[in-house]
C-alpha cells in the first residue's frame, strides 16, 4: 500500500497545523492554495482559483481525499468531482449546510435540535414584525459569505438593513433573523466523525470574542454540570449524523440566561475553538481531522492536562511577524507554545495563538495571556 495521500483546499493556517501531524503518520498532504506564500506554503503543491472545476479536478488526480481548510469551495465544483468519483470529505451535501445558515435552521429544526428563535426575511415588513416579537431587536445574518463577525448586525427596525433588504439577490434571496439571545457564555463542542460512523467528542469549551472574533479558549469549560456536557455532545453527535459531516466539526452554543444551550453556529472543519488541544489534548484536531476524512480510526479526545487555555494573537497594523519579541516572551513564559501562521499583519487579524496547559485555570491563563501581550508589543 502506497502513502495515504490527502489534498486541503485552501491555503490558511489550518492546513498549516494539519502539516506537523501528516508528516508524524507518513501522510502526504498537498495543498491547493489561493495565492503564493500562504500559510500553508510548505505543503503548497498548487497555487489556483478553488472555484474553478477544472482546478480541483486537477489537483483531485494527486491524492486520495479532498478535504478543506475554509468551507467556501462552490457546490458545484465538489458534486462534479463526487460524480467522477472522488472522495470530499466532508461531503458536499454536508457543506451545503455550513455554506448557508438557512438552510442550516431549517435543517436543524427538523432535527428538533436547540436553536434561538429564527424566520426567513424577504422583505421589511416580515423584520419589523419579527423584531417586535422579539422586545424590539434582532440579530440579522447575510446566509451566504459572513464568517467572524461579518455579515451579521443588531438591527432595531427594518430601516437598519435596507441596504441588505435592496440587494437580496447577491445573498440568495433572503436574510436570517435571529432572536437576540440574552446569554451567560459562548461554549464550542468540538467533535469528529469518521465515513464509516465513529464518532469521538473533546470536552466543551468556553469561548471569549473580541469584536466578534474569537480570543480566549478556555478547556474545559469551567462549572458545566454534567448533564450540560452529555447534552452538548450528543447536539454534536445529532449534528453529525444528521447533516453527514465527516471530519472535524465544531457546533457553536450559547448558554442562554434562561438555561437554555442554543446552536449558534458550525464548521465543518478545524476550528478556532479546537486549537488548544495541539497540546492540551492526546489527539489534536488536526490529527484527528486527517485520520477521519481518511476513515482511520479516531484518537482519544481526553485532555493531557487539567486545563489549557489559548490565546488568540489578533493582528496589529504594521507588525509583521513576532521573531523580535521571541527572546521576551519565551523567557517570561517557558510553558506558553506559540504557533504563528506567517499572515501579513492587520488589525484584528488571526496571525498566530499561544496555547498553555496547567493544573490551574488561572495560571494558564495568565501565562497564555501574559506572553500574548509580549508578543504583540513586539
Amino acid at each position: 500500500m502506497g502513502a495515504l495521500r490527502v489534498g486541503v483546499i485552501g491555503g490558511g493556517q489550518l492546513a498549516r497545523m494539519m502539516t506537523p501531524p501528516a508528516i508524524n503518520l507518513a501522510i502526504d498532504i498537498k495543498v491547493l492554495a489561493e495565492a503564493e506564500g500562504s500559510s500553508a506554503a510548505l505543503a503548497t503543491t498548487m497555487v489556483g482559483d478553488y472555484t474553478q472545476v477544472e482546478v480541483v479536478r486537477e489537483f483531485a488526480k494527486s491524492v486520495d481525499v479532498i478535504t478543506f481548510d475554509h468551507e467556501h469551495v462552490p457546490l458545484a465544483v465538489l458534486e462534479a468531482l463526487e460524480a467522477e468519483g472522488v472522495s470530499v470529505q466532508p461531503p458536499s451535501k454536508a457543506l451545503a449546510f455550513a455554506q448557508n445558515k438557512l438552510a442550516m435552521r431549517k435543517r436543524l429544526g427538523a432535527l428538533g435540535l436547540p436553536m434561538p428563535d429564527w424566520a426567513e426575511i424577504q422583505d421589511a415588513e416580515t423584520l419589523d414584525a419579527f423584531i417586535e416579537a422579539h422586545g424590539g431587536v434582532a440579530i440579522l445574518k447575510t446566509p451566504i459569505g459572513g464568517y467572524d463577525g461579518k455579515g451579521v448586525r443588531v438591527v432595531r427596525s427594518a430601516s437598519d438593513a435596507s441596504d441588505w433588504l435592496g440587494n437580496l439577490a447577491q445573498y440568495g434571496g433572503s436574510l436570517l433573523a435571529e432572536e437576540k439571545v440574552d446569554f451567560v457564555r459562548e461554549l464550542a463542542q468540538l467533535s469528529a466523525r469518521r465515513p464509516s460512523g465513529q464518532f469521538e467528542p473533546w470536552p466543551l469549551v468556553q469561548t471569549i470574542q473580541e469584536n466578534g472574533v474569537c480570543s480566549v479558549v478556555l478547556a474545559p469549560a469551567p462549572a458545566v454540570d454534567q448533564a450540560t456536557l452529555d447534552r452538548t455532545a450528543e447536539i454534536a453527535k445529532s449534528v453529525a449524523e444528521g447533516l453527514g459531516v465527516t471530519g472535524v466539526l465544531a457546533v457553536e452554543m450559547f448558554e442562554a440566561r434562561d438555561g437554555r444551550i442554543l446552536i449558534n453556529e458550525l464548521a465543518m472543519r478545524p476550528h478556532n475553538s479546537g486549537h488548544f488541544s495541539i497540546e492540551g489534548s492526546v489527539t489534536s484536531q488536526f490529527e484527528q481531522h486527517l485520520r477521519a476524512v481518511l476513515d482511520l480510526p479516531l484518537g482519544s479526545a481526553a485532555p493531557r492536562a487539567a486545563h489549557a487555555v489559548m490565546v488568540n494573537l489578533l493582528g496589529v497594523d504594521g507588525q509583521n511577524d513576532f521573531v523580535q519579541a521571541y527572546s521576551g516572551a519565551l523567557a517570561a513564559h517557558p510553558e506558553a507554545k506559540v504557533h504563528t501562521y506567517g499572515k501579513s499583519a492587520r488589525a484584528g487579524r488571526k496571525m498566530g495563538h499561544v496555547t498553555v496547559v496547567a493544573d490551574s485555570a488561572e495560571h494558564a491563563l495568565a501565562e497564555a495571556q501574559g506572553a500574548s501581550a509580549v508578543l504583540l508589543r513586539g
